[in-house]
């Protein structure tokens, strides 16, 4: 994938706040997706108290998900952990995760947030921007806002509430089983974040996508990566 326009992430915390409060305003909250044929998943991955990222994208075909092809990257970052500002620890190895796709997904899924986020831009949604294509933020807790808890029932929503302004939607993607959260990453309406997350959900609390990059980045992590599907490392 072709990447147009990269920001350095060699920033302060100070400055990274200052630039995601002004990289919010390229989100678009709106449907911009046509025909779905591909999809893909993003995660990363690494050691307590390390500095090494593993970043990995799976891309997998759709209706079916199957695994067509997977790529990841190690980058060092001294950037620390603090939650709200994730993407300038992973976002390098992951930017080079996704140089390194020949497949062109139609929508992304990342592990963490959209807008349902402290200044409006998590990882979806600034991964989104970058990259310039449909993303959704399917995260496993909230970071803001409030949600009731979903019927038990597979498919069963509640919204995710900040000020009185749905920001996203605990979705119940397997029967009894804990909900995700999700909202817009960019370029896709909430409904259509839901419809496509449920529809991707395949027995398992978190959608094929991000459930896929989650265990090929641990494989990466723990150096154990099988070279049985096509898949590219660095």
């Amino acid at each position: 994938m072709e990447i147009h326009d990269i920001h350095s992430f060699d920033l302060t915390p100070a400055e990274a706040i200052r630039l995601q409060e002004a990289l919010r305003a390229g989100v678009r909250l709106s449907n911009g997706i046509g025909e779905i044929s591909l999809v893909a998943g993003a995660d990363a991955s690494y050691a307590k108290g390390s500095n090494e990222i593993h970043a990995v994208v799976v891309a997998l075909s759709y209706p079916d998900l199957a695994v067509v092809e997977r790529v990841s990257a190690n980058a060092e970052t001294s950037f620390p952990y603090i939650p709200g500002l994730l993407t300038f620890r992973e976002g390098p190895a992951l930017i080079e995760a996704f140089q390194m796709l020949r497949s062109e997904p139609e929508v992304v899924f990342f592990d963490g947030q959209g807008i349902a986020h402290p200044r409006g831009l998590g990882i979806a949604s600034h991964m989104g921007v970058l990259l310039d294509r449909p993303a959704v933020g399917v995260a496993k807790s909230l970071l803001v806002g409030t949600a009731a808890e979903p019927g038990t029932g597979r498919g069963s929503t509640a919204p995710i509430l900040r000020d009185g302004e749905t920001i996203g939607m605990a979705v119940r993607t397997k029967e009894r089983v804990k909900p995700v959260y999700v909202s817009v990453g960019h370029r896709i309406d909430l409904s259509q974040a839901v419809d496509l997350v449920l529809a991707t959900a395949r027995g398992y609390r978190l959608p094929e996508p991000t459930r896929q990059a989650h265990l090929f980045a641990n494989e990466v992590r723990r150096g154990d990566e099988q070279t049985t599907l096509p898949s590219s490392t660095e």
